[in-house]
């Protein structure tokens, strides 16, 4: 699941100084659990959210938001320092709640809302008229972290904007993704375009629906392929609900 600001720019690469230590970490996309200081601080690096911290450390985004006095929690800014581990006093209170099995029981009562609020029916200025991006068979993403669907096609395929929208992010600074475009369609919706060969367009740029901006390729996939996915508000939605029937 790739984490994402609200803007839609996403996490890039730690740098490459810690890349060897990084490789030794469960990773999704970037940031593991070591990069804590001996204080449980870590650091915020520029496309980290309160969710993708707390992915990366285990810890929920309301402790995080707790111990962290965030009035806010959109408002991280790169290179402040937020407590990623519990503060004293606070562990023994809190690793009770998560590790015993009443608790653990009685969490799914509260998933069916959370659910229910994320597939909310979309608002009007969210309704957009979707296209496919590439034509080719399409089958939920191979990646378990990944939440898109790949779409099967050829080397030098044209990939095209499946809505209007303007480039938040071009490049290849996301390991697993390749060359990748993520464009932003309004407040709230952004898709992802990844595994390109060659992208046609720049960060800034505004596109229009339908207007190629890249080509397929396999670069950080074992075959050519496009790897589409569309969020909202930060969390992916199905994008076959979506897109039209074909």
């Amino acid at each position: 699941m790739l984490p994402l600001f609200a803007d839609g720019r996403p996490r890039r690469l730690i740098s490459s100084a810690l890349l060897t230590v990084a490789a030794a970490c469960v990773l999704t996309l970037a940031g593991c659990a070591s990069t804590a200081d001996s204080e449980g601080y870590y650091t915020v690096q520029r496309g980290d959210t309160l969710y993708s911290i707390g992915r990366d450390f285990d810890q929920s985004p309301g402790d995080l938001r707790a111990w962290n006095r965030l009035s806010n929690p959109n408002d991280l800014e790169v290179g402040q320092r937020i407590r990623v581990r519990p503060p004293v006093g606070v562990a023994a209170r809190t690793a009770p709640t998560r590790s015993a099995k009443p608790a653990a029981a009685a969490r799914p009562a509260a998933k069916p809302a959370s659910k229910e609020k994320e597939e909310a029916p979309l608002a009007a200025d969210e309704k957009l008229d979707w296209i496919w991006p590439t034509p080719g068979k399409s089958a939920p993403s191979a990646d378990s972290y990944k939440k898109g669907i790949d779409i099967a096609g050829s080397s030098g395929q044209s990939v095209l904007a499946s809505a209007a929208g303007k480039v938040t992010y071009a490049g290849r600074g996301i390991r697993g993704y390749g060359n990748m475009v993520i464009l932003k369609h309004t407040p709230t919706l952004l898709s992802v375009y990844a595994h390109n060969k060659t992208i046609l367009v720049k960060e800034g740029q505004t596109v229009t629906r339908g207007q190629q901006i890249a080509e397929m390729g396999d670069t950080d996939s074992d075959k050519v392929k496009l790897y589409f996915e569309i969020r909202r508000n930060g969390k992916p939605v199905n994008p076959m609900g979506l897109l039209p029937p074909r």
